[in-house]
């Protein structure tokens, strides 16, 4: 495995021989939290992490191990957001900002530079200029989706198609408020915004992977993939994007945002998603593996 010198955006580790389709990604397990940011919100340093997507980037380390990279976010979601859109700006939040058509994510105050962490409490106490949003777009977002958009293009041309695999944790309280009344709730919610971001087939292979390692998997509810998924799934052009959110209460306290004591049972388990991940981008491609 061979890691890139990280930027303040993100940090890559790619494999030693590439050979698989599939891209890992973690947009939201940043925890680089600026000490500006800290000095001027009212949440302290626990509370400011409820919507950090916690270590995310730990269960899916091993993916340079099975020939796929991993992409995983420096910056903390409650700085910015790097699956939304670079321009889905708060007017509530952002000085000058101008007001877009209705967007609820925006309007729920979790843009690009969110206003708000989990269950609604705000980040700041006032305003932030524009000048200060563009900044981190500029420094961090941009930088983020450039080498996601690479490593998408290399698997373009190196395989003929691309399996991004979008990478995030869910609050076990998300599936308590959309379980079925009788149903077993899942433990997996996988999303590709209803086909429009990955080919049935990939999605079935994905589903499988999850299943076969013994956890219950739902689709597309409650979450059926945001930004990136949007953005980068294009299955009539062989570019795929599956977003998976994990409970959180399988590997995490989520209350000190600390790791259960089998945490590493967890992880191993998801050893073994991955390589069943990685291993049918090789299956389906025979020359690649060569």
């Amino acid at each position: 495995m061979q890691a890139t010198v990280p930027s303040p955006a993100f940090s890559l580790f790619r494999p030693g021989r590439r050979d698989t389709p599939v891209i890992f990604s973690s947009p939201h397990s940043g925890k680089d939290y600026p000490a500006a940011l800290l000095l001027r919100s009212p949440l302290d340093e626990h509370a400011i992490r409820s919507s950090e997507d916690a270590f995310v980037d730990e269960l899916f380390a091993r993916a340079p191990l099975w020939g796929a990279p991993l992409i995983a976010a420096r910056a903390p979601r409650a700085y910015i957001d790097l699956n939304r859109a670079a321009d889905e700006l708060d007017p509530a939040l952002i000085e000058g900002a101008i007001r877009a058509p209705h967007n609820p994510r925006v309007s729920s105050g979790l843009g690009v530079i969110p206003r708000v962490v989990a269950n609604g409490r705000a980040i700041y106490t006032g305003k932030i200029p524009l000048r200060e949003a563009q900044m981190r777009i500029d420094t961090l977002w941009h930088p983020y989706h450039q080498a996601l958009r690479t490593l998408i293009g290399e698997s373009m041309e190196m395989f003929g198609q691309a399996v991004l695999i979008d990478c995030h944790s869910m609050p076990h309280e998300a599936i308590e408020a959309h379980a079925r009344p009788g149903q077993p709730r899942p433990e997996v919610v996988l999303g590709d915004r209803f086909g429009a971001a990955a080919g049935r087939e990939v999605m079935e292979l994905v589903e499988t992977a999850f299943l076969e390692a013994g956890l219950r998997v739902a689709r597309n509810a409650p979450f059926a993939g945001a930004y990136i998924a949007q953005a980068y799934g294009r299955p009539s052009r062989s570019q795929h994007v599956v977003q998976i959110e994990i409970d959180r209460a399988l590997y995490m306290d989520e209350a000190r945002i600390e790791r259960r004591p089998d945490f590493a049972a967890f992880e191993a388990l998801m050893a073994g998603v991955i390589a069943r991940l990685s291993g049918f981008g090789r299956l389906s491609l025979p020359l690649a593996a060569e």
